[in-house]
């Protein structure tokens, strides 16, 4: 063999080399995937390149507007992928054109080491579906209002989403279920505040997720805690218009895992209906606890309900209020709270009269009410209170009917 076959053998080999290190580029423009188009067939083929890759893989969706009906993205993969995103992708507006055979329009699933980063837009376009309000999500409109969140991820391990905006979504914005080690950082939630039922990020029987420097605008929860959620972070967030940071609703079925480890820090809450919230169904089932909650260093900006335990929580009077809720409630701090509020009674903590909350601390919470102290009402809970807050007077509930 000369000595030229064999050098190009050896720069073969090398150039394939860095390709497995180095990672391969996936254009989806290449695929068929170009702006003012259907992308849905051209990212299933991209897809099923990078997820065998044996390298590193990068799917690039560059700068224009795209379309797709839904995509589901299934591993496990041979290696990590990025997704970077810099287009616009639309929703179809009309909620029963969306992908009818996964629970969301976008949906990442059972892998590890993915990346969704760029300054693309996830575009729900669900102005119409809010129009329609609950009937929307009823049998009569052949809708299953999972269909229409913005994305999920379920089973997605050791992954970050960043930079990316999700926007007017017909129902939640991310979904994350059954994730660990999972981070959203720097990333933006869009919808008005009147947009009905478009949670931010919704976390489900998921540990160790990260959530930080991100922008919620929205109609519902900035953040919502399911069962299951486990070691949560969340980290400098500007939450409003919605409804808070919340945990729960819990307890209104039988077999929930219970919630514990979160912090909230940082945080800055604005115009919105609650700022933290804890929230359990009575007369429900569930007898799961949810415990070590942290919420520290919170700036509240015209909160209705800033400071907020509510273990009668019963939207549209869909429940009797006759059996307390089962679910057990402990090691709950509120540190470093302080801003305004709409309410006179800027802290509620209304707990379970069959299990009474635990190890609840109040400590520095600063809030006015016209420019006055806010006041603190309690039932079936002690706090222990500290620096300048508001001491507990008895809650009187609203009369019934």
């Amino acid at each position: 063999m000369t000595k030229l076959s064999i050098s190009i053998i050896v720069s073969f080999l090398f150039l394939a080399y860095l390709s497995v290190v180095q990672g391969l580029n996936f254009d989806i423009t290449k695929y068929g995937g170009t702006p003012n188009s259907d992308i849905t067939q051209a990212f299933i083929k991209v897809w099923k390149e990078a997820c065998a890759s044996p390298g590193a893989a990068k799917i690039v969706i560059p700068s224009g507007k795209y379309r797709t009906s839904g995509i589901d993205a299934q591993g496990p993969c041979k290696s990590p992928i990025e997704i970077q995103v810099d287009g616009t992708i639309q929703a179809p507006s009309d909620i029963n054109q969306c992908h009818k055979g996964i629970d969301q329009w976008i949906r990442f699933g059972t892998m590890d080491h993915l990346t969704l980063s760029g300054k693309g837009i996830f575009d729900g376009q669900g102005a119409a579906t809010w129009k329609q309000g609950t009937a929307a999500w009823s049998k009569n409109h052949k809708v299953n209002n999972k269909v229409s969140m913005n994305m999920g991820f379920y089973f997605v391990n050791n992954s970050i989403i960043t930079g990316i905006t999700s926007k007017d979504s017909k129902n939640f914005h991310f979904m994350v279920y059954g994730c660990e080690n999972i981070t959203f950082d720097g990333v933006k939630v869009s919808a008005p505040g009147d947009s009905t039922n478009t949670d931010g990020i919704h976390l489900g029987k998921s540990t160790d997720v990260k959530i930080l420097n991100t922008d919620i605008a929205t109609g519902d929860d900035c953040v919502s805690l399911g069962d299951g959620s486990r070691k949560v972070l969340v980290q400098n967030v500007n939450c409003g218009p919605g409804h808070g940071i919340s945990v729960g609703s819990l307890g209104k079925f039988q077999n929930e895992d219970n919630v514990e480890g979160l912090t909230v820090k940082n945080c800055k809450i604005s115009d919105t209906e609650n700022g933290v919230r804890i929230k359990t169904w009575p007369s429900g089932p569930g007898t799961l606890t949810i415990t070590d909650m942290r919420f520290e260093d919170i700036t509240m900006n015209n909160v209705r309900n800033p400071i907020i335990i509510d273990q009668e929580y019963c939207p549209w009077n869909q429940c009797n209020k006759k059996n307390p809720s089962k679910i057990k409630i402990s090691k709950v701090i509120f540190k470093n709270i302080k801003g305004t509020t709409k309410a006179e009674e800027g802290v509620v903590l209304i707990c379970s009269s069959g299990v009474p909350c635990d190890g609840v601390e109040l400590s520095n919470v600063d809030l006015k009410f016209n420019g006055k102290p806010a006041k603190a009402v309690c039932s079936n809970v002690k706090p222990r209170v500290s620096g300048i807050a508001p001491k507990c007077e008895a809650y009187t509930p609203p009369p019934s009917g």
